[in-house]
């Protein structure tokens, strides 16, 4: 596992805190490099909080020459027009947005005539019919991209979708941290859990976080907070069981 130091762009870390490449990482990183290498298509799926999208923009942080990453953003409600326009204003194309759907699949097609990856995140709020609009983007003879589709339930989404979900290339899943993980990452996340003993880390992970990076990086940033506010605040079960309750909620 490499730290990877620095900002990524849409990721935001705690103070002092710096990427880590963990075997998910690598795992999509994997799948999205061979996808590209046939214009394939990739779903990136797993529970809420286990770092898909942090996954996928360090697989995408360094992409060969000549190709170009696009995150589109999903829609409040989506919908074909609404899709249409979100891919449109992702590539930061000229002008207007054209006045008719005719034009505005020409420029959307041309510019997609590049090497380029296509992300699509929250893909499971995606109806079927904004999925095959993303299809026939992907099929269309002008165009040379790869689709990645990122969600917690997305291949679900895709399911409903079989004409689709038949060509999906790579179906990765992002799991929980393993037990033998964990230590090694947040350690690797943060300087403040290598203060702590391997058991002690152990037992944050089964009374909290549960192997989920963002309730480990929650938790990063609660425990700055308590160290900076209180002069005599200490590194202890007692606080960490306090910050526990401010990341997950009463059951």
């Amino acid at each position: 596992m490499v730290g990877e130091n620095g900002a990524l762009a849409g990721v935001t870390l705690p103070a002092g805190a710096q990427l880590v490449r963990t075997s998910s990482v690598w795992a999509v990183a994997e799948a999205v490099g061979q996808a590209m290498a046939t214009q394939g298509a990739v779903c990136v799926f797993g529970d809420p909080g286990r770092g898909k999208t942090v996954a996928v923009r360090m697989a995408l942080s360094e992409v060969p020459p000549g190709w170009k990453v696009t995150w589109v953003p999903v829609p409040v409600r989506p919908s074909v027009a609404g899709m249409r326009r979100a891919v449109f204003d992702a590539l930061a194309l000229a002008g207007r947005f054209p006045h008719t759907s005719a034009l505005a699949d020409a420029a959307v097609t041309e510019a997609l005539g590049e090497a380029r990856v296509l992300v699509v995140d929250e893909a499971q709020r995606l109806p079927v019919q904004c999925l095959e609009y993303l299809q026939i983007l992907w099929d269309h003879p002008g165009t040379r991209i790869t689709l990645v589709l990122v969600g917690a339930g997305s291949e679900r989404a895709l399911s409903r979708l079989p004409q689709l979900a038949s060509r999906i290339g790579a179906w990765q899943e992002v799991p929980r941290l393993t037990g033998a993980e964990v230590a090694t990452v947040v350690t690797g996340f943060h300087p403040l859990w290598r203060t702590l003993p391997a058991p002690d880390l152990t037992w944050i992970d089964r009374s909290c976080a549960h192997g989920t990076l963002c309730t480990w990086a929650a938790l990063t940033a609660h425990l700055q907070n308590a160290l900076l506010t209180a002069a005599d605040a200490s590194v202890d079960r007692a606080l960490l069981r306090r910050l526990f309750k401010r990341v997950a909620p009463p059951l």
